[in-house]
């Protein structure tokens, strides 16, 4: 699966000199945003993220961060929840802004 959401709204971050390389990240990311290079993880594909927290959540070593909640992961979310239109579109009062 390589989907793309909006460009350059990604929270994510990564703190690569402290990485371990153990590739957990890569391991549970479902849309291939991490590759490992030289034995550390990388972001290589962040508008790919949708911001569900998974590999914040599973890096032993917390060197990762991501606002879960504030893409769209969550838009769609929303939009299952209250039957409406997913939006990613901070002009409304949807909730699932980005």
């Amino acid at each position: 699966m390589k989907n793309y959401y909006l460009k350059n709204v990604a929270t994510l971050k990564l703190e690569s000199p402290k990485c371990t390389g153990c590739g957990k990240c890569i391991e549970v990311c479902p849309h291939q945003v991490f590759v490992m290079r030289e034995g550390k993880s990388v972001i290589v594909e962040k508008d790919r993220c949708m911001e569900c927290g998974a590999c914040v959540k599973n890096c032993p070593f917390n060197v990762l961060e991501v606002k879960p909640g504030v893409g769209c992961a969550s838009a769609i979310i929303i939009g299952w929840l209250t039957g409406t239109e997913p939006s990613c579109d901070c002009s409304g009062s949807s909730g699932g802004c980005c």
